[in-house]
């Protein structure tokens, strides 16, 4: 492990692993860099994975308040300055602080999964007033029940019953991914807050110049299927990408039927990074 100096003084861990090209990961709200460790092994083969975790989580210092975008963008700059390396990996919340990073940064290659961007009113948020409520009230699960189906109101289990949602969610929370989900739960509802504050035009992304990979799962919700055709006819040098049999976690799951696509996309590298 790797300690990288943020722009604020303070100390970001970089946990890297194998040989080539190297390629920071930027992951998802709610959850920590140890469910993308399977993506890491799977191109570890061809490329240097770079994993940290952002601000709040784990071993990363605590994040600022009011939580801001700016800071991700300065924390993702300082892993690429550290790294060498102008590649990225973004999934959910993280895909939408690695596109915003893009607007700014030196970036050369951006794949995106189910980035949680929305676009005039795309991404789902109606949900967010009630479970930052039910969060300040200290009804972690309760809040969790109603985040989780606002996101996947797409599903059979989205549709249950709350009571029956905050029953199973109090189960899930005993399991190690569930703990950790309910303690950063204020983290990932602030996230949400501030995509929801980007709410616009897929116009205002126009300036990424970077090559980027619009990918998403045909099993997840559908509206990332219509935010990356939006976005890649806005973005100049963007495509989208459909998986099949491919849900919201399939990064963190690393099948073939993604990590294939990912390492394609990324195989033209070259030289452009130093490692």
């Amino acid at each position: 492990m790797e300690r990288v100096r943020a722009r604020d003084g303070a100390t970001i861990a970089l946990h890297s692993t194998g040989a080539g090209p190297g390629i920071v990961v930027v992951h998802g709200g709610g959850v920590t860099i140890d469910i993308y460790r399977r993506l890491a092994t799977a191109l570890a083969d061809r490329f240097t994975v770079h994993l940290y975790n952002r601000r709040g989580r784990a071993d990363a210092p605590p994040r600022s308040m009011p939580y801001t975008v700016d800071q991700e963008v300065d924390d993702l700059a300082a892993v690429l300055e550290h790294t060498g390396s102008g590649n990225v990996i973004g999934h959910s919340a993280g895909g939408f602080m690695a596109l915003e990073a893009a607007l700014r940064l030196p970036i050369n290659r951006l794949a995106l999964y189910d980035a949680a961007v929305s676009i005039n009113g795309s991404f789902p948020m109606t949900w967010l007033a009630a479970a930052q409520a039910a969060a300040r009230a200290g009804d972690t699960a309760r809040s969790l029940a109603i985040t989780t189906a606002g996101i996947n109101s797409h599903t059979a289990a989205g549709r249950l019953p709350l009571g029956v949602r905050i029953a199973i969610i109090r189960a899930f929370m005993r399991t190690p991914i569930g703990r950790t989900m309910g303690e950063l739960l204020p983290t990932a509802l602030d996230e949400s807050a501030l995509i929801l504050a980007h709410d616009g035009p897929a116009t205002q992304w126009a300036g990424v110049s970077a090559e980027v990979l619009l990918a998403c799962g045909a099993d997840g919700p559908p509206y990332y299927v219509e935010q990356n055709t939006a976005l890649a006819r806005a973005l100049p040098r963007a495509r989208a990408l459909t998986i099949p049999r491919s849900g919201h976690d399939a990064v963190s799951r690393a099948h073939p039927r993604i990590v294939g696509p990912l390492a394609d996309f990324f195989a033209a590298l070259g030289r452009a990074s130093r490692r």
